[in-house]
Parts: C-alpha cells; structure tokens; sequence
C-alpha cells in the first residue's frame, strides 16, 4: 500500500526575524539597482547571449526538421510510456504496487527523498520528468545531422535545460522545501530570497550561488598550513620552500608547478589529505610555486613569461637554494602543460644542454594533446574565443567568475542546483567546506597568455604538433621529450579526459610510467593513503589505444602515492641531511603560503 506524506503542523512565521529578512531586501535590492544603474550610465556592455546559446537553439531545431522520424518515433515512444505511468497511478489507487515506468539513473542523488517514492503524486512528476528527459535527449540532444562540434554543443545545452527544469528545483513540488515551508511559515523561501540577493550584490550582479561559509576559512590559518617560508618570488610567482619533517631527504628537491586557473592549496588543504605534507615526510625537499593573482597590469604576459618567470626561474633559485642543479618537478593540469612546454624548450635550447635539470618530470591530469577535451569544448569554439578576447581586452584579465561558471555548469546538478534549493528554496546558511571555499577562491587570466593557450593548444592543438608552437625562441616539439615521466590520470576527469592525456604516452620520447587513479579532476588526485579510497589502474605496456591499456592494467585498490613516491625515489639521488628554508643563498621573506595565494577576488 502507497504510504500517504504527513506534513508538519504550519506555524506563522516569526515576525521579527520576517522583518528584519524583508528590510535586508530592500537594502540589497536597493544596493543592486544602484549598481546596475551605475554601470548602464558608464555605458558598460554587457553581451545578451555571451555563450551563443541562440544558435545552439537553431541549430538544435534544423537537426529536428532534418530527420522528423527520429522525432514521431521519440513522440511515440513518449505517449507510450505516459499512458503507462497513468495506468500505474490507477493501479497504485487500487493498493498495488506496479513496478516504475522510469528509474532516476544510478548516483542522482536528487530524488534522494523517500516522498519521490512513497507519495504518489510525487512520483509520478518524478517519473513524468524522467521521461520527457528522455524523449529531450533522444529528440534533440542526439543531433545526427550536426557537425560533431555543435552535436556536442546542442547534447550539452539540452542536458542544460533538462537539469534546469527538475522538479527538484522547484518549491511547489520539492517535498523538502513543501515541509520547510509549511514548519516555517514561508520564511525559509523569504530568507532564500534575501540569500540570492546577497549572492547577486556579491557578485556584482552576478547570481552565484554561496557554495560555503567563507567567513569559516582563512589561508595559512586552518587551510594551507603546511609550515614553510616564501624564499623568493617575481612578478608572477613566489617560491615557496617547505620545513622538512624528516632528519635526511632526497638530494635532489621537488618542484611543484601548480595550475594557475586555480590556486595551488588544492594539494594543501588539510594537514590529513595535504600531498605536499605527505610529501614532506616521504623525505622531500618540497618547492611550490603560488602564482600571483593577475589584473590588469598582467595583461601583456604571456604563456611564455609563465614559462620563463615560472619553472625556469623557480630552477635557478632552487639552485641558489640548495646547491642542486637537477630537480624532480611535478605539474598539476595546465601547470602539466606548462611543465612539458617546459622540457621540450630545455631539450632544444643551447642544444639542449639544460635538459638536464629536470630529472624527472610528474603530470597531474595533464593535457597535452587537445584533440578531445571532453565537454569543455562547448566553450571553445572562434565565437566564443572572440567574445572572451573583447572582454579581456576592455579588462586586461579573464574574471575568474567566467571560469569557474563554465567548470559548474560541467556538473550544473551538484555545483550549480543542489546549492540553489539549499540556499534559495531552503533558506538555509551554507556549510563550512574547505574543498568548497578553494573552489570559490577564483583567479584571473591575463589576457594575453589566455588567448595565446584557447587559441594555440585548445582550439588548433598546436601543442602537440611538432615546431608550431615557438616559445622564448625555440620551436617545441615533445618528442624531443627523454625526462624519465610519471602521468597520473583520473577516469572520471570532466576537465581533462583520460584517454586524451593517454596521448601524451605515444609522443614523449623518454621512458613513460602511466597510472589512471578512479574518481575525478580533484578526488582522483588529492586521495591520501590513510583515506584508503578508490582504487587505481597501472600497466606495463603502452598501446596506441587507451582502452587496450586499461584492458591489459592491474587494479590496486586505495591510493597511487605510493606508487608515485616508490616510482620518483629512484631519481631521487641519494640522501642529505634536512634543508632548512632559509639555510642556503635565498632569504626568507615571508611565512608559508605566502601573500600571493592569499589575495582573493571579491
């Protein structure tokens, strides 16, 4: 028998805490309309559709009109199915209990609540959506008659507007905010409201959702306290030199060449998950550089300056450091790709008398072949680019907010929606979520090494093209590559797939170690032994295909930093005795992590 949803007993709202949520509206709403009337009188241009999201529409409308079948077969399919869930309905009306017409996938944790089961009016919405979802996908997100590129834009887009129109995200019919409504009088949609208008002043009118309680967290207080001192830094990095835990350490140190589209204590959150703290007390001499966080004075640097004031520089003072010419480095995404950019202007320049330096080299979901980049290429098209480059040149920088929408909307339900019922609908404060704080710690792009990676490696591919890429005056070619290399992949990668950065171990002309780690972009990576999580795949051969790779792979269950230390101690030449920041010729200048990773964009 269906159970019967029980709704709490309805309370009037407190009217004190009601007025109070009302008046911080006006006042923020008042604030808003100020701001927007301000930039409309200084005649700022604000794009109507800056993704192109209008011919994505009539994209999706001629590849319907081109094959009107696909569409009377998914109508039909469509009308089937419904007459199933109402005949289910009248059969659940009876005291039966029919199986469902449609399941949410596995891991939609959306429909989580047992109402979407129990009640049957709310399984049947449920149900009702799951199928017009399906009948979306196969009717217009399938776009056969499409270039493979614009497929891939109208399958996304549609998936857009099917998360977007969830009944979950919808108070009327999401059975928690029905009870948080009715327990609180309305007032959890009232504070909800103030909440996006908060979001909105935050934001500069921006509507982004608060993922977590910022006010909770503070860099090198409780995040990013790994002890360690700043030795060095120049325009666009400081050096940072990690105090060694152990009494001897490898004598070669490591370097860390983080991404700089985001900040580098995503590998530093947390004493317990810290790989660059577990580094430390695997006996590593531990260097990280933290990227400044640009504006507009930044606008003219280029991928080369990152180059050249990055991990070049970072080699040299590393030197004046320690005394060692060679290090260990390691590069995390695009501070992967800089890292190999890296070693193949070493394997060329002076003839290549420098290629020595780096003894071993360790990506992190690392491109470096763009051929297939997954669902980023949505917004990587000459539209696109165009529209980002005028933005940039009016600003000398890409927004960091511009990046971190276009990374959400990859998992819109959980990045994007699960915070607008929580916030909006709920009215509830967000939680303190150190993962969550890092991923709101936004930074900027300048404008002229932005355009240069877009255009270059992501929209031509020139990277992994012999010679078409010229950095500092020598043309890079990775095959020039003979750097002893480690690549660590994540097979739920959204932002770097596997099997493109697979690529790299058909090119690079060294000895390759690849291991593909379960999980995704961040949880794949920062996945400490002690957590005793997930799993990874490592395998001896190398095939052309990274699927006969993975055939042929031995799964091991938990963490691959293990592995990953037991691979590098072997280029670690020997032992010495512990180094001291400050120790060699570089002074300290400031506490770890240092002010550059501290500035934040509000």
């Amino acid at each position: 028998m269906t159970s019967q949803t029980t709704f709490p007993e309805a309370h009037l709202p407190d009217a004190a805490a009601m007025s109070e949520a009302l008046s911080q509206i006006v006042e923020h709403g008042n604030h808003i309309l100020a701001e927007a009337a301000g930039k409309a009188g200084s005649g700022g241009k604000v794009s109507s559709d800056p993704l192109h999201i209008g011919d994505v529409a009539l994209a999706a409308a001629r590849s319907v009109m081109a094959d009107p079948f696909r569409m009377m077969a998914a109508q039909t399919d469509l009308l089937f199915d419904c007459g199933r869930l109402w005949r289910n309905t009248a059969r659940r009306m009876l005291g039966e209990a029919p199986l469902p017409v449609i399941v949410p996938e596995k891991g939609d944790r959306r429909f989580s609540n047992a109402d979407w089961t129990d009640v049957s009016a709310l399984d049947n919405v449920k149900q009702l959506y799951l199928l017009w979802s399906r009948f979306l996908t196969d009717s217009i997100g399938d776009a056969k008659a499409l270039d493979p590129h614009m497929a891939r834009k109208v399958q996304f887009y549609t998936r857009q507007l099917i998360d977007t129109l969830a009944p979950t995200n919808s108070p009327l019919t999401n059975p928690e905010v029905l009870r948080a409504t009715v327990e609180s009088g309305g007032l959890n949609l009232v504070r909800g409201f103030q909440h996006m208008l908060e979001d909105m002043d935050r934001g500069h009118g921006r509507m982004s959702p608060k993922m977590t309680d910022f006010d909770a967290f503070q860099v090198g207080r409780n995040i990013a306290t790994t002890p360690g001192k700043v030795v060095y830094q120049n325009d666009l990095m400081q050096l940072v030199q990690y105090t060694p835990s152990t009494a001897d350490v490898n004598k070669r140190p490591l370097l860390i060449v983080p991404p700089w589209i985001n900040k580098f204590y995503i590998l530093d959150l947390r004493e317990k998950n810290s790989f660059i703290k577990w580094a430390v007390d695997q006996g590593h001499t531990v260097f990280v550089i933290s990227w400044v966080n640009p504006d507009g004075r930044f606008a003219a640097k280029s991928f080369e300056d990152y180059m050249l004031e990055g991990p070049l520089d970072a080699l040299d003072q590393i030197e004046k450091a320690t005394g060692e010419r060679s290090i260990n480095a390691v590069g995390y995404c695009l501070g992967g790709t800089l890292l190999a950019s890296t070693l193949a202007y070493l394997s060329r320049k002076d003839g290549g008398k420098g290629r020595d330096r780096i003894a071993s080299a360790t990506f992190f979901t690392t491109m470096t072949d763009f051929t297939d980049v997954g669902e980023m290429s949505v917004f990587i098209d000459e539209e696109q680019i165009s529209s980002i480059e005028a933005g940039m040149a009016e600003k000398g920088y890409l927004d960091g907010s511009a990046m971190a929408s276009s990374f959400n909307m990859l998992r819109a339900n959980d990045l994007i929606w699960s915070f607008v019922v929580s916030s909006y609908l709920l009215g509830k404060e967000p939680l303190p979520f150190d993962l969550l704080y890092w991923n709101s710690d936004n930074t900027r792009m300048p404008a002229a090494m932005h355009s240069f990676y877009l255009r270059n490696m992501y929209q031509k591919n020139l990277l992994a093209k012999p010679d078409a890429v010229t950095l500092a005056g020598e043309p890079i070619d990775l095959r020039r590559i003979e750097t002893p290399c480690f690549f660590l992949s994540a097979r739920e990668d959204h932002i770097a797939p596997w099997k493109s950065t697979y690529a790299a171990t058909q090119v690079f002309g060294g000895p390759v170690k690849f291991v593909l780690s379960a999980s995704g972009h961040i949880a794949g990576v920062v996945n400490p032994p002690a957590a005793n999580k997930y799993c990874y795949w490592t395998g001896a051969d190398l095939p052309a295909a990274p699927d006969a790779w993975l055939e042929g792979a031995a799964r091991t269950e938990g963490s691959w930093w293990p592995e990953w230390n037991a691979w590098v101690g072997g280029y670690g030449e020997g032992k010495v005795p512990a180094r001291q920041p400050g120790a060699g010729e570089l002074p300290v200048l400031e506490d770890a992590p240092g002010s550059y990773v501290a500035a934040r964009i509000e």
